[in-house]
């Protein structure tokens, strides 16, 4: 199927890294027009240059207000709307100890600043941009969220904020009769560039096995998620969760 989001305007936060440039690619495939926003402004050129006109780029840092309102002015001004806005913006610093008792507190409110805050102003921009109009909300959690890590005490926790967050904002539009959707969406082991080069063959095998479905993820996995959360097939979810981790948070 094509044309899922055809015409739609869509937010997409951490444009330039690995997930937000699959994301961008599949929206913009599917009909979409699209904000893209990240610090990495060289990366976002390239990103733009690729997609033509059907996307807009815009240095954004999501722990700011202010780059929040300089990006719904330009879907306004470039595209006439806003009606999906994707928290996919995220760190998770785990090259530093994160375990419970030698977490800095500087690391763990750095992590929580972007994780969660940034989610939280996102969260508002949407609200202020769709109220009136109705649209789609979908948080990037993790299934670090759902099943809890020692070594990852500060992205854990994040991501389990984000988790409540996406319940409580999907409660409250319902409740105000906004017609704003809020989902989130909980990615377990991908092979990234990141996990590739940080993992000897030997032990990129030995984690893909432990996984029930015996290979690590695509990222267009959660990029056709995310897909389908934003279209109208998605119409009566709200409050929900989609994991997609090859079978890593099941019930024993």
């Amino acid at each position: 199927m094509t044309g899922r989001v055809e015409g739609k305007v869509v937010l997409i936060t951490g444009a330039a890294g690995a997930f937000g440039q699959v994301m961008t690619a599949r929206f913009v495939a599917d009909g979409a027009r699209v904000i893209a926003g990240d610090l990495a402004d060289t990366k976002l050129s390239d990103l733009g240059a690729r997609h033509g006109d059907a996307v807009r780029t815009i240095v954004h840092d999501v722990r700011d207000a202010q780059h929040w309102a300089a990006a719904r002015e330009l879907a306004r001004t470039a595209f006439g709307r806003l009606d999906v806005v994707i928290n996919n913006a995220g760190i998770s610093q785990t090259r530093m100890p994160q375990d419970p008792e030698h977490v800095d507190l500087e690391q763990w409110r750095a992590v929580n600043t972007v994780n969660v805050e940034g989610v939280l102003l996102g969260c508002q921009a949407a609200i202020q941009a769709m109220k009136n109009s109705g649209g789609v909300i979908i948080n990037i959690s993790s299934i670090a969220a759902l099943n809890p890590s020692p070594k990852m005490a500060a992205y854990g926790a994040s991501k389990a904020a984000v988790r409540h967050l996406t319940r409580t904002v999907a409660l409250y539009c319902a409740q105000q009769g906004y017609n704003i959707r809020c989902n989130s969406i909980h990615p377990g082991w991908f092979m990234t560039d990141l996990v590739r080069n940080s993992r000897t063959p030997a032990e990129l095998k030995a984690q893909s096995e432990a996984i029930p479905l015996r290979r690590f993820g695509d990222i267009e996995d959660v990029a056709n998620a995310a897909l389908y959360l934003a279209s109208d097939e998605a119409r009566y979810l709200t409050g929900a969760k989609l994991v997609v981790d090859g079978g890593v948070t099941m019930e024993p």
